[in-house]
């Protein structure tokens, strides 16, 4: 991938995001377990274990996904990932992010994404995000980012079915 470290380190005064490992999957799956997380996601039983076992194992497999930390507690408290680099776009995907409740409305996402943004952007001209079509809250969320709906598409889930997405675009700025 042209030398793209895609589980870098980054984090700002708030939160940390780090590779996830192995190790990590009791913490992770704490902040999954609870259904209010996924009632809007096309797998809306993510919070059973042995269903959370397979998206865990396509996470770690996948080599670009993070566990998200708030630094204040040391809590983890989601997760997110970078997948599906295109060379001949220059372009990769960011996606299968998730928060525990507790950090909804606290404005973790935007910080997550700006600084997952703030880094690829060194590498690639355009980032993709899929969303699922019937996950409005998400859908708000990545057009407040300043992502553009460019299409529709079935995306295959690791170990699940395959389900309607919407595909947000949001270029570099800094080839305006």
């Amino acid at each position: 991938m042209n030398n793209i470290n895609i589980q870098p380190i980054l984090e700002n005064d708030n939160v940390r995001i780090e590779p996830l490992l192995e190790k990590d999957f009791d913490a992770l799956y704490a902040v999954a377990s609870d259904p209010k997380v996924w009632e809007q996601h096309p797998n809306k039983d993510r919070y059973r274990e042995e269903v959370f076992r397979v998206f865990f194992r396509g996470a770690v497999e996948s080599k670009g996904a993070f566990k998200i930390i708030e630094k204040c507690m040391g809590d983890v408290i989601g997760s997110s990932r970078y997948y599906d680099y295109d060379t001949k776009e220059n372009a990769i995907c960011i996606g299968y992010t998730f928060y525990g409740t507790k950090s909804w409305g606290k404005g973790i996402n935007p910080q997550v994404k700006q600084l997952m943004l703030d880094y690829i952007f060194q590498y690639v001209d355009k980032v993709y995000l899929h969303v699922g079509a019937t996950n409005f809250r998400s859908q708000i969320a990545v057009q407040r980012l300043g992502a553009v709906k460019v299409g529709e598409v079935e995306m295959p889930y690791y170990g699940a079915e395959t389900k309607l997405n919407f595909v947000y675009e949001i270029p570099n700025p800094k080839l305006a």
